[in-house]
This record gives C-alpha cells, structure tokens and sequence, in this order.
C-alpha cells in the first residue's frame, strides 16, 4: 500500500503533452490542404491521410529539432526533406507526369522533374506543412515550447503511422486518382527512388549540422506588422510559380521562371533569417509572420472559386472564418502575454 501510494506524485507530476500533438497534427494538414483550397469539403475523407502524412511528419521534424536543440533553418531543412519524401517516393507527383486538366504537363519538365512544379512544392511544403504549423503550435502552447512532446512509445507509434499513411497516400494517389484523371500508368525509375533517398538523407545531416545556425543574437529586427505585410507578399507571390502551370501565356522559357522562383525564395529566407535571429524577435512577430502567410494561403483559392461546386465554396468559406477567428483569438493572447514583459 505504501509502495503504490509513493508512486501517486511521479505519476501525477508527468507532463502531458496530448494537446500540442493533437494540435499539431490537425493544424499540419488544416493550414497546408484545407485552406488551400487543396483538400476542399467534397473530399474532406482525405483529411486522414493527411494528418498521418503531414501532421505526423510535421511533429516527427519538430520533435527532431528540440531534440538538437536546433533553431528554424535546421526545421526548414527537415520540412524540405518531408516535401523531397512525399514527391519522389510516396506520391511522386515531381516525377511523374503532371496530369492535372488544363495543366501544362511539359512546361517546366526536364530530365524526367517538374522542375517548376517541384520548387514550388519544396517551398509549399515546408513552410505551409511544416514551419508555420509547428510555430502556431508552439504559440498557442507556449510554455511547452521547449519541451519534448513525444516519448519512445510516441516515436514508434508516429513511425508506423506516418509509414501507414504514406502507403495509403501512394495508393490513393497513383493507384485510384491519377487513372481517373486519365493519366498514363507511371513507374518510376529506380534511380529516381534513391536519388529522393539521397536527398532526404543529405538534408537530414545538414539540418543536424546547422542546428546552432538562427540561434539569438543582440539586435533589433523589424516591427511585427512590417514582418506579417511581408510573409503575406511573399507568400502569395509564392503562389504565381505554380500558376505558370494553368495560365494560357506562362512566362517563357520556364528557365526563366525557375530562376525567379529561386530568388524570390533566397530572399525570404534572407529577410526571415535575418529578423528572426535577433534577440528583439517576439511572439508577436512569430505570430504575424504566421497569420501574414496562412493569408497567403487561403486568399489563393479566390481566385478560381467561382468554379467550384457550391458545398465547396460554403465549405471554403467555414473553414476560412474558422481560421481568422482562431488567429484573431491568439492573437489577442498573446499580446496580453507580451504587454507584461514590455512594461519591465
């Protein structure tokens, strides 16, 4: 009797950690294919496959970089490597010929890669899937930041998940979507395959070996406002890349889009790793930044939502003002948390 009494306390004083990893897992693929416009209400079922793909993959890189006590460019590289994973090996959709209505399937395609096409998914992918979700996350559970959400139990779990849902993900879409979009069977090349390997395992080690690169530094970064305006710009001038694919006149040779691409990209990462890296960098920049690009996303999908079918557009609109409220509720936190440490 004894014996279990004492063990009450250790048990009781365990963390938990469900919340933030449920958060994040929903949050994950909610940001990224949902608000997109991506994943719409007609097929919300795929949502979860979504959740064991990108929620998972998300806590999986975040849980990776607590772990090395790492800073945001060592996650950035780790959500490359998930976007690198779900192009080349799970739903190879960088690969195999783009089989989308009214796409241009050649442009930007070369050496067997949508070379257009996968920019812009690398970039996409790892800052909708994983870099803004996780410090949303971390947001809203703040004083858990620091700490690691998963045990080795959790890890296992998350491993077979996400090698679950990949599965499913491949199958549903090389296996049941692509055929009834009246795309051509695609077998990849092995060297296709073990290049993605090769890939996701550089990424992994540079993302190790820059974990010290971002880390705070004395100096003053730019005001929060400044910061949410230009993750907004940014982010939508992000989505033109991947109009070249469906506009009648894409910008010619697609060379040239690529470079542009490439450069719009190099100079966010310079903006944000410059700003993000000095000490004056607050939660509410982090919150600006985040809400600035998550506008980005979800304001896209206006612009063809006319030709959706009305379940929808209603659903798009929910989902939307679900979003605005959420953010309009934590923003409001934490500027009540923020107004405390600004008066000392």
């Amino acid at each position: 009797m004894t014996t279990e009494n004492s063990l009450l306390p250790l048990k009781e004083s365990r963390p938990r950690f469900a919340a933030p990893i449920w958060a994040l897992l929903l949050l994950a693929p909610f940001l990224a294919e949902v608000l997109s416009g991506s994943t719409r209400t007609s097929i919300l079922f795929v949502f979860i496959p979504e959740v064991m793909v990108w929620g998972v993959g998300a806590l999986l890189t975040r849980e990776l970089v607590r772990r090395w006590k790492a800073g945001g460019v060592s996650l950035l590289l780790l959500g490359l490597a998930l976007s690198v994973a779900e192009e080349f090996i799970i739903q190879q959709t960088s690969i195999a010929p783009l089989p989308f209505a009214g796409a241009h399937a050649d442009y930007g395609r070369a050496g067997g890669i949508n070379l257009v096409y996968l920019l812009f998914m690398l970039g996409y992918e790892s800052v909708w899937v994983v870099v803004v979700p996780v410090q949303v996350t971390e947001l809203i559970f703040a004083r858990r930041r620091e700490a690691l959400w998963l045990r080795r139990r959790g890890w296992i779990v998350c491993v077979i998940a996400f090698l679950l849902g990949s599965r499913i993900a491949w199958y549903g879409w090389t296996q049941q979507a692509r055929p009834r979009l009246g795309a051509a069977p695609y077998h990849p090349p092995t060297a296709m395959i073990a290049g993605g390997l090769a890939a996701i395992v550089v990424l992994m080690g540079l993302a190790y070996m820059l974990r010290d690169v971002g880390h705070r530094a004395a100096g003053r970064t730019a005001p929060a406002w400044l910061a949410g305006l230009i993750a907004l710009v940014m982010g939508g001038g992000w989505f033109i890349l991947i109009g070249q694919l469906f506009i009648p006149n894409p910008v010619q040779p697609w060379v040239k889009a690529l470079v542009a691409g490439a450069a719009w990209a190099g100079l966010a990462l310079l903006l944000f790793l410059w700003w993000t890296s000095r000490s004056a960098w607050s939660d509410v920049h982090r919150f600006c930044a985040c809400w600035g690009t998550t506008l980005a996303c979800q304001s896209m999908p206006y612009i063809t939502i006319r030709s959706w079918p009305t379940l929808d557009v209603i659903g798009k609109a929910v989902f939307d003002g679900f979003a605005v409220l959420g953010f309009l509720w934590l923003g409001r936190r934490i500027l009540r948390q923020e107004r405390p440490k600004a008066a000392l």
